[in-house]
């Protein structure tokens, strides 16, 4: 089976979801504060991929590895964020407002994050290759197409966007884990090889993450509920977006790159669930 035909349709309706979850009156009201939004941004965008590079060196991955391990990194917020963050007792606003705009910021980025991945490799006999303007043609129809569309669906029909923004909630997760059941099954003997060096390595760069939104939240003197959410949003990532890319028969065409991406997507969410969870537990002490 090939995945790219499952990814496209589940990444699609991830951004038509988000598209729907936006509220423009939220989203502009950040004008008015945008340090929690400038924090999230420089965590997402900037330090997750340069941490994703010097750990990708430090333990030595192989070059599709370490591929996969900076595309990962260097993609948007995942949506479920969203969720998590209003589970965690979050910023829920917030939490759309930084997934929207690294989603639509990502766009760019990747291609120019992904151009300097490659110039840390040291290819022997392979041949890849980044097609940029076929991976931004890509991302625009694939993100900020179905964005859009949700955002004209809700302004259009509100009271059906709701209902059908409702049941994509629900089947959107599901969904995402399915993909990420039929990637392991399908590569589980090159997974289980490689287990050893890529666990350590995801581990490393969840938990930096986690501490990175900690300590940019914190230096920025953010409120509670805003750290919360951009602890949350630097550490989870849009794996459907990572995939799609590495599987793309238009860009790297590869399914052993998107490996490093089904590993993040399963220890991210075991770790952040942990971490919310704290804030489940009534009466309980909690570290924001």
């Amino acid at each position: 089976m090939n995945t790219i035909f499952i990814v496209l349709p589940i990444l699609t309706i991830l951004m038509f979801t988000l598209g729907l979850e936006l509220n423009t009156k939220e989203f502009v009201s950040f004008l008015k504060r945008p340090k929690p939004v400038i924090i999230g941004l420089i965590g997402q965008i900037i330090v997750l991929p340069v941490l994703a590079i010097y750990l990708g060196l430090f333990f030595k991955l192989s070059p599709l590895f370490f591929i996969g391990f900076v595309l990962i990194a260097c993609s948007p917020g995942g949506s479920s964020s969203n969720v998590f963050s209003m589970l965690a007792k979050g910023d829920v606003a917030l939490s759309v407002t930084l997934t929207t705009l690294s989603s639509l910021i990502t766009l760019f980025t990747i291609p120019i994050i992904m151009s300097i991945t490659l110039t840390f490799i040291d290819y022997n006999n392979l041949t890849i290759k980044l097609p940029v303007g076929k991976l931004i043609i890509q991302n625009i129809v694939l993100m900020l197409v179905p964005i859009l569309l949700g955002i004209i669906f809700k302004k259009k029909a509100r009271e059906k966007a709701e209902r059908v923004e409702q049941f994509l909630k629900k089947i959107s997760f599901p969904a995402l884990l399915l993909l990420v059941s039929i990637f392991f099954i399908q590569h589980h003997e090159t997974i289980v090889e490689q287990i050893g060096v890529l666990a350590p390595a995801t581990i490393s760069l969840i938990l930096l993450a986690i501490f990175s939104g900690f300590l940019l939240a914190k230096l920025a003197k953010l409120l509670e509920k805003e750290r919360r959410t951009i602890i949350i949003e630097i550490g989870m990532q849009n794996a459907a977006q990572s995939i799609a890319i590495a599987s793309s028969p238009f860009i790297f065409n590869n399914d052993i790159i998107a490996i490093p991406s089904i590993i993040y997507a399963l220890i991210m969410n075991i770790v952040l669930l942990t971490y919310i969870g704290r804030f489940l537990i009534p009466n309980t002490k909690k570290i924001t």
